[in-house]
């Protein structure tokens, strides 16, 4: 990677950690951009370079965790709702734990869900605006969204693989023991 890219990651990254941060020191309404820059040691041009706005930062930042998790699922379209994607599922909401349960505590938790039904809009591909296939898809995430949060405020003390099997017992989707 250039030294431009690299900076450039370093600054986002530095940015976004300071919002994380003062977001546990303060509202996120009583965050102010010259509060979050100074935070996080760059420069308001530097944020004005990379974000629109603090919402843009956390939208952002859901983005990424997304992008990254679309590049490592098996398939896409009906195929795309497996046991290991399910398990896959649960393994990045406790990697990104903290993040998403931040989000949720401040009142965030309906930025994560609206980006994952946009996420699976795209994996699912086309479908009418009435479908039971989009009733469905919505249903999906919102349990697998909830049940995800549910576990991480109980400190995530179930395994991986035995969350991603009840969930898929529960949703009728062929489950993998081993």
């Amino acid at each position: 990677m250039d030294k431009r890219k690299e900076a450039n990651l370093r600054v986002k990254n530095n940015i976004t950690k300071a919002l994380l941060k003062l977001m546990h020191e303060k509202s996120f309404s009583d965050i102010s951009i010259s509060e979050l820059i100074q935070t996080a040691g760059v420069a308001r041009v530097s944020f004005y370079r990379n974000y629109d706005s603090k919402e843009d930062v956390l939208h952002t930042l859901v983005d990424d965790v997304l992008e990254n998790f679309l590049q490592t699922v098996d398939s896409r379209g009906r195929d795309y709702y497996t046991y290991q994607n399910v398990r896959r599922s649960f393994a990045y909401f406790k990697e990104y734990g903290d993040f998403a349960l931040d989000l949720y505590q401040f009142g965030y938790g309906s930025v994560i869900l609206e980006k994952l039904n946009r996420f699976h809009e795209q994996v699912a591909g086309p479908m009418p605006g009435t479908s039971t296939d989009r009733y469905s898809l919505y249903m999906y995430i919102g349990a697998l969204f909830n049940t995800a949060i549910a576990w991480l405020q109980n400190g995530a003390r179930e395994e991986i693989g035995d969350m991603a099997r009840m969930f898929c017992d529960v949703w009728g989707i062929p489950g993998n023991e081993n």
